[in-house]
């Protein structure tokens, strides 16, 4: 099997300054981990190509990228603002993560890798027509509309970033051919105050949007439960020929920004189940990138190493020691290992509905919502 990451320093400079939480450092200390653990070798490590703004255009509107490329504060577009700030360069480095993303895309469809990995990418909140939540250009959406060019018929799209996927939702909402499905803290207490479970898909493509809001505080065997009681159910109810995934990792119990509590253990069974899931359905095809994640020295390394781990097929032991030399560089302060030491069992949503349990009236309220239009039954 033939694993590709698509990285080059040049993706590093997705910077929108050093107050911002969505820092370089991010992306760097987990290639350097990944680097020391012997991760690297384990993968075709292809620089990104070089920027394509055809590809920009398939998701974003004229007007927009427009707006992005004369670098000003312009409140239409979301840029300019807290969340949003410009800096130098804007649309020349974030339409090269959209077009690392692409190629990602491209290897795979291509039968050139059976998995590729853009963990700079992930930008999930970018709309067609402005910027949100850190996302400047959408380049998940623009693999998967390249996906589609390329003649794929059906592409799930599975996002377990602690927000909602709302761009990549908006763009292909009226789609049957994709399928999104997201697992996020609940839009009642989170940003961007939306996935709720009712959002189900456009007028053509009933059921092709699926949201499991969670409850603050959801743990580990919470969230696992969640998502084997909705993800794999709904992705053999459709059938893709590639798996799509983005690995926000803001979903751990330190991150500053959100409030789940799960572990670097939980994300990496996560990532494991999303693995099998590409493997039963799609031979193997699954592109995968990064996304959110703000504890970003003791976590966001650690997580996406064992992402890209289990992308070479090879994963790592959750308990492999870090190495000293990466600790002396980086301002990691926790674990001393790839494990925060947490269970990772969890008990099936069919062995049991707990009507008093807020977790479990969530995944009633997703299958409820979405199961009937895919021809499942919504309670067991």
């Amino acid at each position: 099997m033939t694993a590709r990451l698509i990285y080059g320093e040049e993706l590093t400079r997705y910077d929108f300054g050093p107050q911002h939480p969505m820092g370089p450092g991010r992306v760097r200390g987990a290639i350097s981990l990944a680097r020391q653990l012997g991760v690297l070798d384990r993968l075709e490590v292809v620089p990104p190509p070089p920027l394509d703004e055809s590809l920009i255009a398939t998701v974003h509107t004229p007007d927009y990228v427009e707006a992005v490329k004369a670098g000003r504060p312009d409140g239409r577009y979301g840029l300019g603002t807290t969340d949003n700030p410009v800096f130098p360069q804007m649309h020349d480095i974030a339409g090269l993560v959209l077009t690392a993303s692409v190629a990602a895309a491209e290897a795979v469809w291509s039968g050139a890798a059976r998995r590729a990995c853009n963990i700079s990418g992930g930008l999930h909140h970018a709309m067609p027509a402005s910027a949100s939540g850190f996302c400047v250009y959408n380049d998940v959406a623009a693999a998967i509309h390249r996906l589609l060019d390329q003649g794929c018929e059906r592409i799930g799209y599975v996002d377990v970033d602690v927000h909602h996927g709302d761009g990549v939702q908006t763009i292909f909402y009226d789609d049957p051919r994709v399928t999104t499905i997201s697992l996020h803290q609940s839009p009642t207490c989170l940003f961007p105050g939306t996935g709720f479970p009712t959002e189900t898909g456009g007028p053509n493509a009933p059921g092709s949007a699926v949201n499991v809001a969670l409850p603050p505080g959801t743990d580990d065997p919470d969230w696992l439960r969640a998502f084997h009681a909705v993800v794999p159910d709904v992705l053999r109810a459709f059938e893709p020929q590639v798996l799509v995934t983005q690995h926000g990792c803001d979903t751990h119990r330190s991150d500053p920004l959100a409030d789940l509590d799960l572990s670097v253990d939980g994300q990496r069974a996560s990532y494991l189940a999303l693995a099998e899931l590409a493997a039963e359905l799609c031979d193997g095809r699954w592109v995968s990138t990064g996304g959110g994640g703000y504890a970003s020295a003791s976590v966001v390394p650690r997580a996406w190493t064992h992402l890209m781990a289990i992308v070479s097929g090879e994963p790592l032991p959750a308990d492999t020691p870090l190495p000293q030399a990466w600790l002396d560089e980086s301002d990691h302060v926790g674990p001393q290992s790839m494990s925060d030491g947490a269970e990772v069992s969890f008990s099936r949503f069919e062995h049991g509905y707990d009507p008093a349990s807020a977790l479990d009236r969530a995944i009633l309220a997703t299958r409820r919502a979405v199961f009937p239009d895919l021809g499942l039954d919504p309670e067991f």
